[in-house]
């Protein structure tokens, strides 16, 4: 014999039981209602409740504010020292608007490429720049 679920289970349940059940629970919570005390802490608890999300939400604003802020083109850190090499290097990327490593490495003389999208990587991480990879390649824009 299959074992039966809740839900046959509670259609077993005769209807005029279940009805008086929840009758005699509605009451019971209509009484408490009835006492001041009870009122007062469900409102201090929603008050709670209240000022927490309204905290939560101040801290999504702002989080969200800030990913906002960083979508738009960033000026890079005026407290930077950056060497000749790499200023040039945003030249030409700023001239050229994407560059791969293999381009720099043309243009500068590198002996590879892994020199370049060294130099590369290291403006990104310094926030000069940013990466987008198409396909195979990566391509390096100014932020």
């Amino acid at each position: 014999m299959p074992k039966r679920t809740s839900k046959e289970k509670f259609k077993s349940v005769p209807s005029p039981y279940l009805q008086k059940e929840i009758e005699g629970d509605l009451r019971e919570n209509m009484e408490k209602f009835q006492d001041p005390v009870v009122l007062a802490t469900i409102a201090y608890k929603l008050l709670e409740e209240r000022e927490n999300t309204n905290r939560i939400l101040k801290n999504v604003l702002a989080r969200l504010d800030r990913l906002e802020a960083g979508k738009e083109p960033s000026i890079p850190p005026q407290n930077a020292f950056l060497s000749e090499i790499d200023q040039q290097i945003l030249e030409f990327v700023k001239g050229a608007r994407k560059t791969t490593a293999r381009d720099v490495q043309k243009k500068f003389g590198y002996k590879g490429s892994n020199a370049a999208s060294s130099r590369m990587n290291k403006l990104v991480k310094e926030g000069f720049l940013q990466k987008k990879q198409v396909g195979r390649k990566m391509y390096f824009l100014l932020r």
